[in-house]
Parts: structure tokens; C-alpha cells; sequence
């Protein structure tokens, strides 16, 4: 980026004032994607000292994570619909403040329910975070670098993912569990200071105000992805038994709110958004594409320690090396997006990850430790590609005062597929290997087990590539029966 250089009146350039001005807003923004992600990575090394701690149970302490995650999905597309009509910069900035108040919170609570109430009110920051700062990119930058801003904000939540672990270790060891929350209340505060000094105005914020909020519509939306994420997430035999009934409820939910959204004056989600093909493509390539990647991060340790007979250390090691090659690859994958274009940039991720899929079908019954890692490190920058390349094009065409829902949709797109990877993908690896251990020995059912779960997996892959390539033609026909009008665009 240029510096800021004084001309020989002293006077700065206007332009070097704006680049540096984008730098720091940039930076606010990245902060603000870096926080949500290391509260879900850096809570769950702490759940064993939390049983210790509490003398509970780890059904009990496993909902200090289940909260936060709920909570996120539950609310996401809310929290950014609330940005879109009270400002964007407004609601991200309360958002921060709240990320920040539940942290330290969550660092003095003294039994664990308030714990676990912290880590709900923490969750509702995160939600404002994780779907406004991909909705504020195109605020900080010019448009010609929102391909490497959307690659830098995917390398902070791969740094997120990837230090969280190692990070709440040390913290664990050192000053105890409390320090896991204590350490997010500097990275909030600069967070917002660099926000709320750095980061323009919304342009549209006073048009945005005017427009209703859609109760009955944020109340259905709330109760389908609640029952649809219990139903998935939570584990014990209370839950078993109610299992079918959190899904017959999130299906009935799920069909009021269409019916409400379809007769709103003022509807959450706009369902006519949804003719848009490039849009609703890149919501559900981003689902599948997530739902693979938690399949990793699920059926990988599992193969690590009994296929291949890892201990613990080494699968963390290895395991590590995803989120490492993904912080390097963000930013040149952003790149690489605005030099090739979104579009052309998706299918490139798409058959990287397709690759590293069919690589880890192949490799480590081969290769061992090395195959695995090799693998790896093809599917990861293939993610980071396609996630840099899909933000990018699912953001450009969204009108100002739409922003916010729809970058609440990108990422409730893929929280979902987060969601249904870890219950789905673990489900098939558990099914594929007990079948397989009727007449095999343990690491051959490990390995048989991974290799149906990574088959599968190549099938979302396949389906995430038919979905770009049919987007691609159908845009391309809907541009030649005429350009979108004003309302079209509005719509979305």
C-alpha cells in the first residue's frame, strides 16, 4: 500500500490519507472476524478443566460451546438485517462492545450457568461480527481490492480456528481458564477503536431507518434454526427421544416463515432474492463446501489416532496443518480473485478442493502421516480460493441497505454447513466403520471408514461444481433477455 509522503508544502496527499485511512479500517475489520472464531476454537480446550472446575459433566460443560454456536445460528441473519436498518457501522460497533462485555463476563462468571449465559450473550456479539464485516468490506476498500480484503478476513478466521487450540493451552497452563475470555478484551477494544475511527459512514443508513422490522419473520426464522441445530449439535439420550420432534418442529417453523416472508411489507428475506441464481448458487456452494471442510476437522482425528496410530500430540500437529496453510493462503487467494475474476476464481477453488478430496481418498493408505498432510495441503488453498472468490461474488451485486441480511445469509450458509458436516459426516464415518469392523482389524476399519465419509465428501464437491458451472450458464442467459432493472435489484 502507498505511504503517506508530505509534498513540498507539507501538505499529505489526499490519496495517501484515504489509503492509510482504508488500512486501518481494514485492520478493525479483520479483528472483528478474527474474535468470533477464536471464541469457538479457543473454548473447547478448556472443557475437561471445566468439569474439574464445576464438578459437572461434560454434557453439562459441553453447552459453554453449544450456546455460543447456537446462538450465532440462530441469530445471524437477524444481526445483519439489524445492521441494514440501523447502519452497519452502528450495529458492528455494539456488536464489539458486546463481544467484548460478554468476555469478561465469561471470565469472572462464578458457577456454570452463568458461564454458559455469558457465552450466549458472547455469541450474540459474534453473530453481529461475523455477518457485518464481510457486508463492510466493500465500505473499507476500493472496489478493485475486495477480492484481497474478503481473502485477508478468511485468513483471520482460519488464524482464529488454527491459534485458539494452542493458544487457550497456554493460557490454561498459565493463568487458568478465565484468561481464555480475558484475552479477547484488548483484541475488542482496539477492534472498535479502529472501527469507530477509521471506518466510513453508511451512506444509506438513514433510508435504511425507515423500514419495518419483520417480527414474525426473525421469531419463525429464530425457532426453525434452533430446532434444526439441536436437533444436529446436542448429544444424550434426552435429546435422542426428542431428536424427531426438534426436526418436525424446524420443518414447521421453516414453513411458516416462507408464508410469513411470503406476505410481509417489509419481510426479513426477501424471497424473490432468491430468482437470483448467482446468489442462491453461492449460498448452497457454501454449505457444501463447509459441510466437507467439518468433515476434516471430525473424521480426521479419528483416522489419525486409530487408522494410522497417532498419539495425541502428533494429531494435533497434524490437524494443525490446515488452518497453518490456510493463514498463508487467504490474502494471495483474494489476489488472485482480483486479477481472474469471482466467477472464474469459484470454479478453480472448486476443483483444488476437489483434488485434495479425492487426495485423501487415495494418499494415506498409501502414504501414511505424509499422504494425509499432502492432501491437506491441496484442499485448503482450493477452500481458500473458493471462499475469497464466493464472498466476492455473492457481495457484488447487493444494494447498500441489503447488505447486512445478506452477508447474515453467507455466513448462516455456512454455519449450517458446519453444523451439519460435524453430525452428518461423523454419523457416516461411525456407520461406515462398524460395518467394516465385522470382518476387519482396527486400523482397516478406520481407514474404510474415512474413504465412504471423503466419497461422500467428493459428492458435495461434485454437486458444488454442477452449481457453478449451471449459475454460470443461467446468468449468462438471464443477461441476454435483458439487463437487470432497478427493482431486480432491490429484490436482492
Amino acid at each position: 500500500m502507498k505511504s503517506i509522503i508530505a509534498d513540498k508544502d507539507g501538505a499529505v496527499p489526499e490519496g495517501g490519507v484515504q489509503e492509510t485511512a482504508s488500512r486501518w479500517a481494514l485492520l478493525g475489520l479483520a479483528l472483528s472476524m478474527l474474535l468470533p472464531f477464536l471464541g469457538v476454537s479457543s473454548a473447547n480446550v478448556a472443557l475437561p478443566t471445566l468439569i474439574e472446575v464445576f464438578s459437572a459433566s461434560f454434557g453439562q460443560v459441553q453447552w459453554v460451546v453449544l450456546s455460543y454456536l447456537l446462538t450465532i445460528t440462530i441469530v445471524i441473519v437477524n444481526a445483519g438485517r439489524l445492521g441494514d436498518l440501523l447502519g452497519h457501522k452502528r450495529v458492528l460497533l455494539g456488536g464489539i462492545m458486546l463481544f467484548t462485555a460478554a468476555s469478561i463476563l465469561c471470565s469472572v462468571a462464578p458457577t456454570l450457568p452463568v458461564l454458559i449465559a455469558a457465552r450466549a450473550l458472547q455469541g450474540l456479539g459474534g453473530a453481529v461480527l461475523m455477518a457485518l464485516t464481510v457486508a463492510l468490506v466493500r465500505d473499507a476498500v476500493p472496489e478493485e481490492r475486495t477480492g484481497s480484503a474478503m481473502g485477508l478476513l478468511g485468513s483471520m478466521s482460519a488464524i482464529g480456528t488454527a491459534l485458539g487450540p494452542s493458544l487457550g493451552g497456554l493460557l490454561i497452563a498459565g493463568p487458568g481458564w478465565r484468561g481464555i475470555f480475558l484475552v479477547m478484551v484488548p483484541l475488542g477494544i482496539l477492534a472498535f477503536l479502529l472501527v469507530r475511527r477509521y471506518l466510513p459512514e453508511d451512506a444509506s443508513r438513514e433510508a435504511a431507518k425507515r423500514k419495518a422490522f419483520d417480527l414474525w419473520g426473525t421469531l419463525f426464522l429464530g425457532l426453525t434454526l434452533a430446532a434444526y441445530a439441536l436437533a444436529l449439535t446436542a448429544g444424550g439420550e434426552d435429546f435422542d427421544r426428542v431428536r424427531p420432534i426438534l426436526i418436525l418442529m424446524s420443518l414447521i417453523c421453516g414453513g411458516l416463515f416462507l408464508l410469513v416472508e411470503a406476505r410481509a411489507s417489509a419481510p426479513l428475506i426477501r424471497l424473490a432474492a432468491f430468482r437470483d441464481v448467482e446468489l442462491s448458487a453461492g449460498l448452497m456452494m457454501t454449505a457444501l463446501v463447509s459441510t466437507v471442510m467439518m468433515a476434516t476437522l471430525i473424521v480426521g482425528p479419528f483416522y489419525l489416532s486409530r487408522g494410522l496410530g497417532l498419539e495425541e500430540m502428533m494429531v494435533g500437529a497434524v490437524m494443525s496443518v490446515g488452518p497453518g496453510v490456510s493463514v498463508l493462503c487467504g490474502v494471495p487467494a483474494g489476489r488472485v480473485v482480483d486479477r481472474l475474476g469471482a466467477s472464474a476464481t469459484v470454479m478453480i477453488g472448486l476443483v483444488v478442493m476437489a483434488a485434495g478430496v479425492v487426495a485423501l481418498i487415495v494418499l494415506p493408505p498409501i502414504g501414511g502421516v505424509a499422504g494425509y498432510i499432502a492432501a491437506i495441503a491441496l484442499l485448503a488453498p482450493g477452500y481458500q480460493l473458493f471462499q475469497a472468490a464466493n464472498n466476492t461474488s455473492v457481495m457484488a451485486g447487493v444494494p447498500q441497505e441489503r447488505r447486512g441480511v445478506v452477508s447474515g445469509l453467507l455466513s448462516l450458509s455456512r454455519n449450517l454447513g458446519f453444523i451439519t458436516g460435524a453430525s452428518v459426516m461423523g454419523a457416516l464415518f461411525t456407520f461406515a466403520s462398524a460395518r467394516a469392523g465385522i470382518s476387519a482389524s482396527g486400523p482397516e476399519v478406520a481407514t474404510i471408514g474415512m474413504k465412504v465419509a471423503f466419497i461422500a465428501a467428493a459428492g458435495l464437491i461434485a454437486m458444488a461444481i454442477i452449481l457453478s458451472i449451471g449459475s454460470r450458464v443461467l446468468s449468462k442467459l438471464d443477461w441476454r433477455s435483458g439487463p437487470p432493472d432497478d427493482a431486480t435489484r432491490r429484490d436482492r
